[in-house]
């Protein structure tokens, strides 16, 4: 049995015909109705669809005009470690889509379009941490700066910026901090650190040895370089490690953009690789970095195609004349004392690592944006060169000075008279048995009270 439609009655289409049409319908008739024949009327119409281009042309270029204001990017909470980074640095006078955009309207554009997804992450909830996927191309950096620098600007460093381009490494490989300080490798924007990132912590988060190019970041890649390998490369050596399910992965140019990983890939390990433990990966970067320093103060002399030593970058850096002395490796220990503060202008692990250590946030802001003045003090020097690869790289190896262990047994008590003098043999050994908590070892497990059981003579 077939539905027929049901016939409306005389006065429900009565009803219809006087019924007031709606706007689009009224609209739609006026433009039939007009007469195209008539040139004034063809002129309005040229005329209106010229003034609606305009008009949509001005509304998009205002949009994206906004939207390139670094101010705009202010407005997201989840953005405030970069914009207040960003204030900071050096390049606050230039857009954030000077260095972050291709050059080229097109781009600028397309680009726009492929932010969109930035407002369903500030409505669902950002990564976290955020982290840089894209990076920033050389083309842009150039829109600026010169190909052909030779030293960097306080005339110290010797820098042939043309030789590292020549070789396709990108600025950002030794650039990486100079807008935002490097806060990813730092661990220190993680959305539970959001509320701290205010103008009036700015001074305290954002440093200029984090704005600065990181000396390890050369030296360890000066390091590959000398065993063969290229490690710029890898797109992933120059970004920030990403803990999202992520990779970069190459462009045509050499550079590289996000790409999702297949679940599979991420979830399965590589077989080939043995997962270490914490304190066995610090251990073996530990022993990384002190090799690199052993090199680089001439104890280690390899056929090296990159000299690791100061004076082949160095200019006005030199090495002090009161280290030029025969037996300064055995008698640094006074001046360390005295002048640690001095010391770690070169000797810190920060300047020969490239890879940064975790920090808190809580404790930057705490601690202010000035050091405290040093003062002598032999427990913090004993400390500090226990937790520095740069002392130990030589305090974890048996001093010359200790002759044979048969020997010196008896030999070493004319070296610890005084209480001074003890003191300096407690920066590697310790006076009681070491305690098996405690965070930072000796380099010897050698203690004084295994033989000394009844304590020492007052000096």
């Amino acid at each position: 049995m077939g539905f027929r439609k049901k016939k409306k009655t005389e006065t429900e289409e009565t009803e219809i015909r006087d019924k007031k049409p709606g706007l689009v319908r009224r609209l739609w008739r006026k433009f039939r109705a007009i007469d195209w024949k008539n040139p004034v009327n063809r002129w309005r119409a040229l005329f209106v669809v010229l003034f609606a281009s305009i008009a949509m042309f001005g509304v998009a270029y205002g949009a994206i005009a906004y939207t390139s204001e670094p101010q705009f990017c202010s407005f997201c909470h989840e953005m405030s470690p970069e914009f207040i980074t960003f204030e900071e640095s050096a390049h606050s006078q230039i857009k954030c889509v000077q260095c972050h955009v291709d050059p080229g309207v097109v781009n600028t554009v397309i680009h726009k379009v492929e932010s969109l997804k930035e407002v369903y992450y500030h409505v669902v909830g950002p990564p976290d941490p955020i982290v840089q996927t894209v990076p920033v191309m050389n083309k842009n950096c150039t829109q600026c700066h010169s190909e052909n620098r030779l030293v960097t600007a306080t005339g110290d460093l010797i820098v042939n910026h043309e030789g590292h381009i020549k070789e396709d490494i990108p600025c950002i490989t030794c650039h990486s901090g100079v807008a935002h300080a490097k806060v990813v490798e730092r661990g220190i924007n993680h959305q539970k650190d959001l509320d701290f990132w205010k103008k009036e912590n700015a001074e305290k988060l954002v440093k200029a040895e984090y704005m600065k190019p990181n000396m390890g970041t050369c030296i360890d890649c000066h390091d590959k370089v000398n065993k063969g390998e290229r490690p710029w490369k890898d797109i992933q050596y120059s970004l920030p490690e990403n803990t999202h399910g992520e990779k970069h992965e190459e462009k045509a140019d050499g550079h590289a953009e996000a790409a999702t990983l297949d679940t599979t890939e991420a979830a399965a390990p590589a077989t080939t690789e043995v997962a270490l433990s914490e304190e066995e990966q610090k251990a073996l970067d530990d022993k990384h970095s002190q090799e690199i320093i052993l090199q680089a103060i001439g104890k280690q002399k390899k056929d090296v195609k990159l000299s690791m030593e100061c004076s082949t970058c160095h200019k006005e850096v030199s090495t002090p004349a009161n280290h030029q002395s025969a037996d300064w490796n055995l008698n640094h220990g006074g001046n360390a004392v005295e002048e640690l503060d001095k010391c770690l202008n070169c000797h810190q692990d920060q300047k020969w690592i490239k890879k940064l250590p975790k920090q808190d946030i809580v404790s930057l802001i705490e601690a202010g944006a000035t050091k405290d003045e040093y003062k002598p003090n032999l427990h913090v020097v004993k400390t500090d060169s226990r937790e520095s690869n740069f002392c130990s790289s030589c305090h974890a190896y048996r001093p010359p000075g200790h002759l044979q262990s048969d020997e010196w047994l008896t030999a070493h008590a004319d070296k610890a008279k005084t209480d001074n003098q003890k003191a300096e043999c407690y920066v590697c050994h310790e006076r009681a048995k070491p305690d098996e908590a405690s965070k930072v070892k000796a380099p010897t497990d050698v203690y004084c009270e295994f033989c000394h059981r009844t304590g020492f003579k007052k000096s």
